[in-house]
């Protein structure tokens, strides 16, 4: 197995735990004193055992929780834009970005009309397409603000070079797990693309978990 399947299976049961205590009506210390009652000891899921974690969820259905069923996806296809989608390098960037905010639960939607949308909202332009070099760089630091608010970092200025990408991932990918309330990872020796499907598997349950009772800011 993989290092990103083992971590998309286990913040899997990660997930259903801070769900099903949501829906239990639970709260943190109550969670952490189920936790601690069937694990023998431990208050924090970030601490247990696979085995402890299936067990612990094994208590949460005993007490009431029902998970709900995978939504099913929806027939027929969305319709496409017919506008181009901007290509320049800051444009590149800003999407990249506006991803990874929505991975890490900060923006609701990862479309390119939700982008377009905000860029008018920052830039006064109707298209990201027609920006120029100024006022790209004000755009790239108003989600690098966003980002900072949430707890990634994109201060590299202690970086090398060919590190900065998995660096920026890595914190990423960290910050998530802070956001679903576990202990970060020790995530050296995993590869860029290990780290793009651990961020996009963390993304999907952290928007699960938000939509349990909370939420994005955009």
């Amino acid at each position: 197995m993989t290092a990103a399947r083992a971590f998309s299976g286990r913040h899997a049961m990660l997930a259903k735990i801070h769900l099903a205590a949501k829906e239990l009506a639970l709260d943190e210390d109550a969670r952490r004193d189920v936790i601690e009652r069937v694990t023998g000891g431990h208050r924090s899921a970030g601490d247990c055992t696979d085995a402890q974690l299936d067990a612990v969820l094994a208590e949460f259905k005993r007490l009431g929780w029902r998970p709900k069923p995978a939504a099913r996806a929806r027939t027929g296809t969305a319709p496409v834009s017919r506008r181009k989608a901007a290509t320049h390098p800051v444009a590149l960037k800003a999407r990249a970005m506006w991803i990874s905010l929505w991975n890490l639960g900060v923006v609701r939607s990862s479309t390119e009309a939700s982008l377009e949308a905000f860029a008018k909202r920052q830039l006064g332009v109707d298209r990201l397409q027609w920006a120029d070099q100024a006022q790209g760089y004000r755009l790239i630091e108003a989600l690098k603000a966003m980002a900072e608010r949430a707890g990634w970092s994109q201060d590299l200025s202690l970086i090398k070079p060919d590190r900065q990408v998995w660096t920026l991932k890595a914190r990423l990918h960290n910050a998530q797990l802070r956001q679903l309330g576990e202990p970060p990872a020790r995530l050296q020796g995993v590869s860029e693309g290990e780290l793009d499907k651990m961020i996009a598997a963390a993304g999907e349950l952290l928007r699960a978990s938000l939509a349990a009772g909370e939420g994005g800011s955009e």
